[in-house]
């Protein structure tokens, strides 16, 4: 039940000294302040890291070769070597931690010239397979992804990417069926596509590209048998670092490569490189609420401390309330009330000023459209509010419990003689 006698008598008390009011709130303010900004901060950063990966397989990993640094069965240090289209049977075969394996080829010359009628420019190609695509998945727009048949026939059939489609046709062309020049050769335009990805994360990359069957691929440029990369998906559960780890000594094993020569292989661990960010990001977080929280305790035994003075303060009225009757608990509640009002309503301010700042530089960054590989949408979790103001109401209940305690061991007929 409202009780207005009581909040009257609250509000009484903190405005009898203003400045010293907003002293002791302010450290409460500044403590969930600084605790929501860091942490809206710290989500700005992760957003910003992991920003425009689109549907890229987090439990993956790509491997290459590389020359050998130890001489090993006749063979000299130095040596260069290629993995090759048996490989890839041999790798499905016995590692079957592998869900997909995707052998893929890049020219060499890096991009290659394209024409169609009199339009001519430059564009990556790479030779892939269906596999490639459950790693790095991209957009359809139009037609269709390479398939096993074109794989088998060694067809002659390209999917473009949105770039080679702005550039080589018209707006209101459909490039599918229609037929481009790459090295004297036409292929058929079965599929356009468009990145996951944003702009800046490899986006704007994968829009340039043109994708080939793989076997077609080593055909035309004459690669023979040789795979020039693996883009491998490990099987849900299973450590990407398991399925790198056997994959080199298996494939070290076919090429009479050291099983010691750690120099043979290139790798990039797509699980591990997110796994160490990850952790980074739990460190940040765990940072900025040791941090935040040690403010906000200073700024609590502030309160408390002040609160104290309060009860020295009021020893005579105190006294006179438990000579007409109040009970300690009475006492207690009143106490531990105004501590929590003073907490909350500081704390409060604070956790709506530090989320609008938050959302105010995010509305701006999104206005200005600024692209950052570090910092992007900066934002406070509503679960992250919603414990913090429970810290906030428990905070200020611990602030008011000791000086409550002190006020009940107050004799009446003491308090009654007090001159304070």
């Amino acid at each position: 039940m409202f009780d207005r006698d009581r909040w009257q008598e609250i509000m009484h008390v903190l405005r009898k000294n203003k400045m010293r009011t907003f002293l002791t709130a302010f450290g409460v303010f500044w403590g969930i302040f600084m605790l929501v900004v860091m942490l809206g901060a710290g989500k700005g950063l992760y957003n910003g890291v992991f920003y425009g990966m689109g549907d890229f397989a987090l439990n993956s990993l790509f491997i290459w070769t590389e020359p050998t640094s130890i001489p090993y069965k006749g063979f000299p240090r130095g040596r260069h070597w290629n993995f090759t289209n048996e490989d890839s049977k041999a790798l499905i075969d016995n590692i079957r931690e592998i869900e997909a394996l995707a052998p893929r080829i890049s020219v060499y010359q890096g991009q290659v010239e394209i024409s169609r009628d009199k339009r001519t420019d430059f564009f990556r190609i790479v030779g892939d397979t269906p596999e490639y695509f459950k790693i790095d998945p991209v957009r359809i727009h139009k037609g269709r992804f390479i398939n096993r048949k074109d794989l088998a026939e060694k067809r002659k059939v390209i999917i473009i990417g949105k770039k080679a489609s702005d550039v080589l046709f018209e707006p209101d062309e459909n490039p599918i069926g229609e037929f481009l020049k790459i090295q004297g050769v036409y292929f058929e335009v079965v599929g356009v596509f468009s990145s996951k990805r944003a702009p800046n994360r490899g986006g704007d990359y994968q829009n340039e590209m043109i994708f080939m069957p793989f076997t077609t691929l080593q055909k035309t440029f004459n690669y023979g048998n040789v795979v020039g990369y693996y883009s491998v998906l490990a099987k849900r559960g299973v450590p990407v670092s398991k399925v790198e780890e056997k994959m080199k000594r298996f494939l070290a094993r076919r090429h009479k490569v050291s099983p010691d020569d750690e120099m043979a292989f290139g790798s990039a661990n797509v699980e591990e490189n997110v796994k160490n960010l990850s952790n980074l990001f739990i460190g940040i977080a765990l940072l900025s609420w040791f941090v935040g929280t040690l403010t906000l305790v200073a700024g609590v035994i502030g309160i408390s401390n002040i609160m104290l003075v309060i009860v020295k303060e009021r020893t005579k009225e105190i006294g006179i309330q438990r000579a007409i009757g109040a009970t300690p608990m009475k006492i207690i509640s009143q106490i531990i009330l105004e501590s929590v009002f003073l907490t909350t309503i500081a704390g409060y301010i604070g956790l709506l000023l530090a989320t609008g700042i938050v959302e105010v530089v995010g509305f701006f960054l999104r206005q200005a459209q600024v692209e950052s590989f570090f910092f992007r949408n900066p934002e406070v979790d509503l679960k992250v509010a919603s414990l913090a103001l429970l810290i906030l109401i428990l905070s200020g209940a611990m602030a008011g419990l000791i000086p409550a305690r002190r006020a009940v061991k107050i004799k009446p007929i003491d308090a009654l003689r007090s001159e304070i």
